[in-house]
């Protein structure tokens, strides 16, 4: 085995000429056995920049054109784990690091995962990835940061031939390959050509040196685009393993009509090599005990907002919605919705008066209440905890909504959680957000209110 700075002294080499000649043509199988257990240690490097095309905020002005560069850093040991189902991918990671700095005009942004949950668990499922950690909760930041990054289990086998090749042979990277790479939802056209360039035995080593090419359109998170590629692979073929893989893109986003209005170029570079003894964090002893399969408990996310001072967590099909002055709101796909409203410790109601001020808003909208179920106190000093429920009919729609007191110290919390009268299972993922609540710093009565 041989350090990172040995592999990138042979590739000095390599780029310099400084090598042993190539062997003569013969057929060689570029295959890297993915399998239960498989590890390696990873780092990926990549660096954008470029110009977007921003919508102004006045009316009738054109988007104007903004300029963005960015770094991203990733270093993590991956270890193969049995799927769960025969068409998944499923691996556990352990990041050494992992970070991203962007700068889009003026605006600085920065993301990271916490050391608390710096082991993974990579869930892919056709083209969807799904993270999460034995640890303890995602943020959704956390969860995008690692959703864009490649899964090698996916990308390699597809950039690898079927058949042994000899030098000059090429062939098309397969379509699971260029989603990894593109991150597209939808390939409209294009591919990507991998050919074998020859076989270089720097240093008494043996590599087959790859050239990647080709241009694809499609569609991802950013919109309709086409990508450019141009790039180059080592693989060892004593380890069996692709080693290096260097790649410059360029991403032209389009409108549409397929005119550019915006062009990032980048330049990832990723280095691999098997790793000789099983990093702790991932041994069998370290993952026996760990439920290393999504639940309820182990994908809730964590919202944690310092500045509103709250946090809580929530199961994945809810997504933070509007964050207006100290009110929080959360919205679900079938239509369900949940609203916070932070408030000082003196100025939060008791369950008893937000009842009367639910039932009052009921009549002004002229609602038939079928149920109410009165307060009920479901957890004791120093965080005061009190639930009661009121189902009505508005209009055509029937719904029952969840009601919420929480109290600590700091301040407290109110919760108007609106479901669908039929969504019996919401109920218990509203009480799991409400019981975890909790304000996270003191809530200071406004200058207006005192007023």
């Amino acid at each position: 085995m041989h350090s990172a700075w040995s592999r990138i002294f042979i590739l000095v080499m390599i780029v310099l000429g400084i090598t042993s000649p190539p062997v003569q043509a013969e057929d060689f199988l570029l295959a890297e056995p993915f399998q239960e257990g498989h590890t390696s240690r990873v780092e990926i490097k990549v660096k954008v920049s470029g110009r977007l095309s921003i919508p102004s905020t006045e009316k009738g002005k054109a988007a104007q054109p903004v300029p963005l560069v960015g770094t991203s850093r990733a270093i993590y040991d991956e270890r193969l784990l049995p799927p769960d189902d025969p068409d998944l991918i499923k691996t556990v990671r352990m990041y050494r690091a992992l970070e991203l700095e962007r700068t889009l005009g003026s605006v600085k942004q920065e993301a990271g995962l916490r050391p608390s949950v710096r082991r993974l668990v990579i869930i892919k499922s056709g083209d969807r990835k799904a993270p999460f950690s034995p640890d303890g909760p995602l943020t959704w930041g956390e969860i995008d940061l690692i959703r864009t990054e490649v899964l090698n289990p996916a990308l390699i086998p597809g950039l690898l031939p079927a058949q042994p090749v000899s030098p000059g042979a090429s062939w098309k990277a397969s379509a699971a390959a260029i989603r990894e790479l593109t991150d597209m939802e939808q390939i409209e056209e294009g591919d990507l050509t991998v050919e074998l360039v020859g076989i270089a035995k720097p240093a008494g080593q043996n590599w087959a040196r790859l050239r990647l090419r080709g241009t694809v359109r499609g569609v991802n998170e950013d919109g309709p685009n086409r990508q450019k590629f141009d790039g180059t692979a080592y693989f060892d073929l004593q380890l069996r393993m692709l080693t290096y893989l260097s790649l410059k893109g360029t991403k032209e986003l389009l409108d549409g009509r397929g005119e550019t209005v915006g062009v990032v170029e980048g330049l990832f570079t990723m280095t691999r090599s098997p790793v000789g003894q099983m990093p702790a964090e991932l041994s069998d002893a370290s993952l026996r005990d760990l439920d290393l399969k999504p639940g309820p408990e182990n994908t809730l996310l964590l919202y944690d907002n310092p500045d509103l001072g709250i946090r809580l967590l929530h199961p994945r099909g809810w997504r933070i919605g509007a964050v207006q002055g100290r009110q929080v709101t959360l919205d679900h796909a079938r239509g369900a919705g949940l609203l916070l409203t932070i408030e000082p410790a003196s100025q939060v109601p008791t369950a008893d008066d937000y009842l009367k001020e639910a039932l009052a808003y009921f009549d002004k909208q002229k609602a038939t209440v079928t149920a109410t179920e009165k307060p009920t106190r479901v957890r004791e000093t120093p965080i005061t905890l009190d639930r009661f429920a009121i189902a009505a009919t508005l209009g055509k729609n029937a719904i029952r909504i969840e009601y919420a007191v929480l109290k600590q110290t700091d301040g407290g919390i109110t919760v108007a959680a609106t479901l669908p009268a039929d969504a019996e299972e919401l109920r218990s993922e509203v009480d799991r957000i409400v019981r975890s609540l909790s304000v996270t710093k003191k809530i200071e009565v406004t200058a207006e209110a005192k007023k």
